[in-house]
């Protein structure tokens, strides 16, 4: 009997889903907007992004995950059962085997929470695999073998650093700190040196276009539009790449921090084959400018991204489903 095996990256920005043999078949940000009148979902997934900080008083667009764990869980159950069905389709009616990535630093109570929830969407059997070891598995990392490899994923709400061996995490770390801070870090830059106020999405559309975390071999420019301070009226000012830089300065260098906590904390024979294999980074954050140069001018080891850094995680669950079903369908 031929079962849908399904892997979910329930990121704190985006939800991917990876089917068995279809690869990613669906990625849209993890976004709903309830109506509290009615008590109603309105929207899921990209049509509720488009909605940010643009709904009238009733209507609110909820990020149902926060820093990677769940903060709504009746709109995380909604949510996933519309991505699975949506992502499968109806036609199925068996359940289908589910497994679900979670930061690495993630309390038991709040892996059941994302366990209780995929059940509750429709799954039959779930498997929770640590994010950075769905990192490196869709990275092609071949994670079963006794040397190091260190990955770092940055997603929108945590950063996750581990170091690899045997197919389990020797030394990790989980930060609060990603791509959604770096959007914040630039709402903050904007209202303070340009007396403008922006929203979440003119943020990552700044980052997108012009952030970089190490100086650019060219400066580049983009115009900003938003709210002025002082007259309260709308306003469009000239930004600068070199700007965001210092906006993204705090938040990339805790990132810094964090990757050279763990370099102190792992075994030297391990520690070696970093330094031989260097750091792989994945996840959407990974993919702001200059982000591997700062890394490797801070910790003097080669440092490169995943070629999809954005799927990577989707992938690597995926194939971890299918890891355990060769491993169960054996004799």
């Amino acid at each position: 009997m031929q079962y849908t095996d399904i892997g979910i990256d329930l990121g704190t920005a985006s939800v991917l889903v990876y089917i068995r043999g279809k690869g990613v078949v669906l990625k849209e940000p993890s976004v709903v907007a309830f109506d509290y009148d009615t008590k109603k979902i309105k929207a899921i997934g990209e049509d509720a992004r488009l909605m940010l900080g643009r709904t009238p008083g009733n209507i609110v667009a909820v990020r149902p995950l926060r820093k990677g764990v769940i903060s709504n869980y009746t709109v995380t159950e909604k949510m996933m059962k519309y991505f699975i069905q949506k992502a499968i389709g109806k036609r199925t009616f068996r359940k289908p085997r589910i497994s679900v990535c979670v930061p690495s630093r993630v309390t038991e109570v709040e892996r059941k929470a994302v366990e209780d929830a995929t059940y509750q969407a429709g799954a039959r059997e779930v498997s929770i695999i640590e994010e950075p070891i769905a990192a490196a598995i869709g990275a092609g990392i071949d994670i079963s073998k006794p040397c190091g490899n260190m990955i770092v994923d940055i997603g929108g709400g945590t950063t996750d650093i581990a170091v690899i061996s045997l197919g389990g995490n020797v030394v990790s770390d989980s930060l609060p700190v990603a791509g959604d801070d770096f959007d914040e870090a630039i709402v903050k830059y904007m209202k303070k040196n340009h007396n403008l106020t922006i929203g979440e999405r003119t943020a990552e559309d700044i980052k997108i276009k012009i952030g970089a975390a190490y100086k650019l071999p060219e400066v580049i420019y983009m115009d900003v539009r938003g709210l002025n301070l002082l007259t309260g009226l709308p306003n469009s000012v000239k930004v600068s790449s070199e700007e965001i830089e210092d906006a993204l300065r705090d938040t990339t260098s805790k990132i810094v921090e964090a990757i050279h906590g763990v370099l102190e904390r792992t075994p030297p024979e391990l520690a070696a084959d970093i330094a031989d294999r260097g750091i792989v980074l994945t996840g959407g954050g990974s993919m702001l400018r200059g982000l591997e140069e700062l890394i490797e001018s801070r910790t003097g080891i080669n440092t490169m991204t995943a070629e999809e850094p954005m799927t990577c995680v989707a992938i690597g669950t995926g194939k971890y489903v299918e890891f355990l079903a060769e491993n169960n369908t054996e004799p």
